[in-house]
């Protein structure tokens, strides 16, 4: 595999950590929003990733596989759980049932704080592939010289 396309598949495994990272941090945000545009509380959202071939052009597509069967990944979608919602006694809230329930978010905030670290570290180790990347396509220049 060329230093270029470890590159890229750094890069696309950043993306994917952000949208991660954008995701977790939406559902710690709304960890006790009780009212949603579609109706009822806020529902926890995950990101789905998949993976696909780190390919440069059709022609190697046609020629088949590259470095390894490199694969870049991606963040396909963002789907919504189906926990269902924790219900909490409060009959003086505008959001209560008639029998007084409030339904909220069925989100654990420290497990969120655990992704979001989980997250964190993978960004890191990308970065630090794409750095290590770098410094050898810097070194290889300077043995031209």
């Amino acid at each position: 595999m060329d230093l270029l396309s470890s590159m890229k598949i750094s890069a696309s495994g950043l993306a994917a950590n952000r949208k991660r990272m954008a995701t977790i941090s939406s559902n710690i945000a709304n960890a006790q929003t009780t009212r949603t545009a579609e109706g009822g509380p806020y529902r926890r959202k995950e990101v789905v990733y998949g993976a696909e071939p780190a390919r440069k052009s059709f022609s190697e597509i046609l020629e088949g596989e590259i470095g390894e069967n490199a694969k870049k990944v991606h963040a396909t979608e963002v789907i919504s759980t189906d926990r269902p919602p924790i219900f909490k006694y409060e009959p003086g809230h505008p959001d209560a049932n008639e029998q007084g329930y409030v339904a909220y978010p069925n989100i654990n905030v420290m497990e969120e704080m655990a992704n979001m670290i989980s997250t964190t570290r993978s960004y890191e180790a990308n970065i630090a592939a794409l750095n290590t990347a770098k410094g050898m396509a810097l070194k290889a220049l300077e043995i031209g010289r």
